[in-house]
């Protein structure tokens, strides 16, 4: 296996690791709409989406490769698995998403790329699935928005096969290739024209906690470390940071939106110089990226609403996770256990309640 491939692996595993501790209840949902370069692109900049997997499904080949499907003998069509969270969005917008990228009265293929591969197709995977999703399709054909009929299919998933590597991040690897390919498409013109105002989708993303937050504003309060940390991916000292050795009770929220990220029973002394958790209060808030440096294979965890560099997550952690989440002071805020209620966080007071002794009741 390639130095490339293990950091793959490596990745997917920190993730499975993660899902795996998570409170939260993630669903999938599979969609094909002609390349699947461009479709992971438009799900993973969507709010509440965790991962995008290109891939292959609805033919009869096992493990097919890319030149196989592209041979058109396997039945299978280009697609992309959604991994996301229902708290925070609903798979309905994930059907709006995917029916504002493609063009569904086109049965021989999408845009630039012609053959059966390239077909359009609702993979689901319960009977509520496949019921909003015929009621979606059946709401845009009522709609007139297109002329010719909508040919896109709804069918039942089936197995789902991860495309190679190189296929993964097409669009982050390649960025000018993959621009220029789109703009070559005629995509964008001809939803541009379909859709006009209507092309963005209203979510109905739950943002997770109770504080609005201006960001630019936010930003202007930062420390000049601060901003380095969060904006632009610094790291704090170790042992010279504020929480590196914190034995507080406590929670943990964004510096710049008050996100709840960790709680201080979580937190660990790895011997690092950093605050160590080993998992976060609210995995709604946190998001797992590869480090975008050049020779780095580390994963970096964010948060989500604010999109601040927190720091990197590892494997060699303690049990039950075996993750070792090692976050910068200067990305966060410590709120007490008794100051909970006051500053907003309540919900989270009731963790720190101190049991009273049998001589106390």
């Amino acid at each position: 296996m390639s130095h490339h491939n293990k950091e793959l692996a490596k990745e997917q595993e920190l993730l499975t690791t993660f899902i795996k501790n998570s409170n939260t209840p993630y669903e999938i949902a599979v969609f094909a709409g002609g390349c699947f370069w461009p479709m992971e692109e438009v799900f993973e900049k969507v709010d509440g989406v965790l991962r995008v997997e290109s891939g292959y499904t609805g033919g009869h080949k096992k493990n097919p490769t890319y030149e196989e499907v592209g041979s058109q003998t396997t039945g299978h069509l280009e697609s992309v698995e959604v991994l996301y969270n229902p708290h925070q969005l609903t798979y309905e917008d994930l059907l709006q998403v995917y029916w504002r990228s493609i063009d569904p009265t086109d049965a021989e293929g999408q845009f630039a790329d012609r053959g059966s591969e390239y077909r359009t197709a609702v993979f689901y995977s319960s009977k509520e699935q496949k019921e909003l999703a015929e009621a979606s399709r059946d709401e845009l054909a009522a709609s007139k928005r297109f002329k010719q009929p909508i040919v896109t299919k709804i069918a039942a998933a089936s197995t789902f096969y991860k495309a190679e590597t190189e296929h993964q991040d097409y669009y982050k690897k390649n960025p000018l290739q993959h621009g220029l390919t789109e703009l070559a498409s005629g995509r964008d013109s001809f939803l541009n024209s379909a859709w006009g105002k209507d092309r963005e989708v209203k979510l109905h993303a739950k943002i997770g906690f109770n504080q609005a937050f201006d960001k630019e504003e936010k930003l202007k309060t930062l420390t000049k470390h601060q901003f380095n940390v969060t904006q632009r991916d610094f790291e704090d000292p170790p042992f010279e940071n504020e929480y590196w050795a914190n034995e507080e009770e406590g929670i943990y929220v964004d510096i710049v939106s008050g996100e709840p990220l960790f709680s201080s029973q979580d937190q660990f002394d790895a011997g690092t110089g950093w605050p160590s958790f080993t998992k976060p209060l609210e995995s709604n808030n946190i998001v797992l990226k590869p480090d975008p440096g050049l020779f780095s294979s580390s994963t970096q965890v964010r948060s989500r609403h604010a999109d601040s560099f927190l720091g990197h997550v590892f494997d060699d952690g303690p049990k039950p996770t075996g993750l070792r989440y090692c976050i910068n002071s200067s990305s966060m805020i410590f709120i007490p256990a008794a100051e909970l209620d006051k500053s907003g966080y309540g919900e989270y007071a009731g963790q720190f309640a101190k049991e009273k002794l049998p001589s106390e009741s």
